[in-house]
């Protein structure tokens, strides 16, 4: 699935981008300011969805001036499953901070970089993780909880993942993937440890 677009699952149409966008926001927007976040699509186009949208009721339309402003009717019987898909990638992360915790063995910092952090993730796109284990951590028992995730992840989203992992000793010493660890710092979305513990150990590695 496409986690910034989630309701691309159920509507690959500029319908389901609309309504994510009204349904994680409470404030009113123009026509306007829905084309700066959804560039890709005319401003033509979205005008005849919010003209669309408010015929079925789960959008509010007021007049203000010379324009109108459209706002998320969270009272409509249609409110709260759109709402809960316009959520999914907070939904994603929650769950998996939550599988990490149950670990017999917990990560020492974990965090979901690539496509998946920037917003650009498709049907087609692995999902990035990088995962820093303890050193002292069996190796079998390790690989048995990094299977186990991927499997759950699969069957959340349907994309399968991509895990950068390293020891805390690895992460120390490895200057060859100073590029990407810099941006998971940078755009990664931490689900397990600290991520001012994992930028101190990268300015370790700069000194």
């Amino acid at each position: 699935m496409e986690l910034s677009q989630p309701l691309s699952t159920i509507t690959p149409t500029l319908d389901g981008h609309v309504l994510a966008v009204l349904a994680r926001n409470d404030a009113p927007f123009t026509t306007g300011q829905l084309h700066q976040i959804l560039p890709q699509h005319s401003q033509e186009g979205i005008r005849k969805v919010l003209l669309r949208l408010t015929k079925q009721g789960i959008v509010h339309s007021v007049r203000v001036g010379n324009t109108f402003t459209y706002r998320f009717n969270r009272d409509h019987l249609a409110a709260e499953p759109i709402a809960e898909l316009a959520l999914l990638q907070e939904t994603f992360l929650q769950r998996l901070e939550t599988l990490l915790k149950s670990w017999q063995v917990s990560p020492v910092y974990a965090a979901v970089f690539g496509s998946a952090a920037r917003g650009s993730m498709t049907v087609n796109s692995d999902l990035d993780l990088l995962l820093i284990r303890p050193d002292d951590v069996s190796a079998d028992l390790w690989e048995t909880q990094v299977n186990d995730l991927m499997g759950n992840v699969f069957r959340w989203l349907g994309n399968d993942v991509r895990p950068l992992q390293f020891t805390v000793a690895e992460l120390a010493t490895s200057k060859g993937n100073e590029p990407v660890l810099r941006s998971v710092l940078n755009e990664g979305l931490t689900v397990a440890g600290s991520r001012s513990w994992f930028a101190k150990q990268l300015r370790r590695k700069k000194n």
